[in-house]
């Protein structure tokens, strides 16, 4: 087996992406296809921490919209990831990965808090660690806490998975059949041309620590390992 390039990532997974085809809820299909690729990836002795979102069980901008407040809808937005992270522990445990759940908020029943030390001891371990809760604030996206939990825990690349999309483009490419996919960008050229990478708050954090993004479809048979092996596949987002 070709050794992996990378020795500890994290992943970023779309809350979205739980959902399957559908548009709300969890996909059980869908979260085995994607234990199943963790699972090749740490039997390769990778380090693997996840950050998941929420979006499909509560979309904070659109409850917002509708009139509730931001910092309530935040929170409301956190409580969904822990969610999707127990079902995600589940799945991976089954897969017969050891994972431990850790929340930035506080809900001692059914996830750690989230501690950098312990959290970095599970990954020496071999263990899986889904971070919940995003970061613990409002206003913070989940890209952010991703980008965050990437550089305590010493990440050597942050994996983004896009719904459908292997890669960074110049325009949506599920509306315009022209659009031009990049294979490497810089992060100052991802932000000065506001392309839809990540929020600017994870995307400045990740210029500032030069910690490097990877941008693929974790879909696609066997991307994750081909990833860390370091092949050229998405989209790879660095500082030079």
């Amino acid at each position: 087996m070709t050794e992996a390039k990378y020795k500890r990532v994290l992943l970023k997974l779309s809350g979205e992406s739980f959902a399957g085809e559908s548009k709300f809820g969890i996909d059980i299909g869908t979260l085995t296809r994607v234990a199943k690729q963790i699972k090749h990836v740490v039997d390769m002795g990778v380090a693997v921490a996840v950050v998941i979102g929420g979006g499909n069980i509560w979309r904070g901008d659109e409850a917002e919209a509708n009139g509730i407040d931001r910092v309530t809808a935040d929170y409301a937005g956190m409580l969904a990831t822990v969610i999707n992270a127990l079902a995600f522990q589940d799945i991976l445990e089954k897969e017969g990965v050891t994972t431990r759940t850790q929340s930035a908020i506080g809900i001692n029943q059914v996830a750690e808090p989230y501690i950098r030390r312990r959290a970095v001891r599970h990954l020496e371990k071999g263990r899986v660690v889904i971070f919940a809760g995003g970061t613990g604030n409002p206003y913070m996206t989940t890209d952010t806490a991703a980008a965050l939990r990437a550089i305590e825990i010493d990440a050597e690349v942050l994996l983004m998975t896009k719904n459908k999309v292997d890669g960074i483009y110049d325009a949506d490419p599920l509306k315009n059949p022209q659009a031009k996919k990049f294979d490497h960008i810089t992060h100052l050229e991802a932000l000065n041309l506001r392309l839809e990478v990540m929020d600017a708050t994870a995307l400045s954090l990740c210029l500032e620590n030069k910690l490097p993004i990877i941008v693929f479809d974790l879909q696609a048979p066997g991307s994750m390992e081909k990833v860390v092996r370091g092949e050229s596949i998405g989209t790879l987002v660095s500082s030079g």
